[in-house]
């Protein structure tokens, strides 16, 4: 049963290569049981992929880095989901009112993106960012916005007194996550994505935003492998880096609105999306403009999926299909345990 599954699995991620990415590594697991491991392709169209290749997570940064770092936070009790955005960084209102809750979900009413990196840089370009107040009222839609997590993300460091990637290394090293850095450099086992300023980003976020301000960002720029995202997932469920409690309250709550449903940080399955059509209210995942995606079912089966799209075409949508193709077939194909919260 699981060679016919296996098979299915190399078909739909092979009916990708060479036309929507040059190379992909897949993990499925358990917590401490890998079920599938696999490198496909090349990193250019010359190397060889491994399952050590180091890819750009682009907004997986939002979950593996800031979310968790809020969820240590909060389990340390720093701060607690109703806390507003101007007790810890100087706003004004109404962006000042916005409460740590509607960041996570995306319903803080703030406008998705900034395009603010085309004439700022660094220290000034994260200054005017956090002075962005909200298009809308905050609680009433889901609007997927990077400028939450970027926000987030001057929330964690004022708290910790730290550069964000200083305290979200704390977090990492004890899991032994050795590959897992913003803009890590030029590197020969770190997949290339598409080109900026007339040269090849390799290691170098491909998110501009992140790029901007100068590598490290709440919203982009985190680079890993599936190696290391494995022993990430596999510490998370454990309550390894957090209670087991705090995991169940950002990956279980579901916050909904007019237009959608989210949880904390994390992404709530929708058919049509990454998550494919299988999963209920109960999973959790994210994806990454670059060609990622990481989806948990309740019981603690997940799918750590890592390819360079923008390699070939940055706003290829096709990957979508790819997407939800393999994850169905392995939540529908891999009987469900029970949940690991019960």
């Amino acid at each position: 049963m699981r060679e016919k599954l296996f098979r299915s699995i190399d078909r739909i991620v092979e009916e990708g290569l060479n036309r929507i990415y040059p190379g992909a590594t897949l993990l499925i697991a358990w917590p401490d049981e890998i079920v599938y491991e696999k490198a496909y392709g090349t990193l250019d169209f010359e190397r060889k992929t491994n399952l050590e290749t180091v890819y750009d997570l682009a907004s997986l940064t939002k979950v593996v880095a800031t979310t968790t770092a809020v969820m240590k936070l909060f389990a340390e009790g720093y701060l607690h989901l109703h806390d507003r955005v101007g007790r810890f960084i100087n706003v004004e209102k109404p962006k000042g009112d916005i409460t740590i809750l509607q960041l996570l979900s995306h319903t803080s009413g703030m406008q998705p993106y900034s395009e603010l990196w085309k004439y700022l840089r660094g220290k000034e370009l994260l200054e005017e960012i956090l002075k962005i107040q909200p298009i809308e009222e905050a609680g009433k839609k889901i609007v997927y916005s990077c400028l939450n997590f970027i926000t987030l993300m001057a929330v964690v460091e004022r708290i910790t007194d730290q550069r964000f990637d200083e305290f979200v290394y704390s977090i990492f090293e004890p899991l032994q996550m050795k590959h897992t850095r913003f803009s890590p450099g030029h590197g020969e086992n770190i997949a290339p994505t598409s080109e900026r300023e007339g040269k090849r980003l390799v290691g170098l976020p491909d998110d501009e935003l992140a790029y901007y301000l100068g590598g490290v960002s709440g919203n982009a720029g985190l680079f890993s492998n599936v190696k290391d995202l494995y022993r990430f997932m596999s510490a998370l469920l454990k309550g390894e880096i957090v209670p087991k409690p705090v995991v169940k309250l950002f990956t279980q709550t579901v916050i909904e609105a007019s237009n959608g449903k989210r949880h904390l940080g994390w992404m709530c399955p929708a058919s049509g999306t990454s998550s494919g059509d299988m999963l209920t209210d109960k999973a959790f995942g994210h994806s990454g403009f670059t060609g990622t995606t990481i989806w948990c079912r309740q019981d603690g089966l997940f799918v750590i999926f890592l390819t360079n799209k923008g390699f070939i075409k940055r706003f290829e949508e096709e990957i979508m299909r790819i997407r939800a193709l393999l994850h169905n077939v392995v939540f529908s194909s891999i009987e469900e345990k029970r949940s690991i919260f019960e």
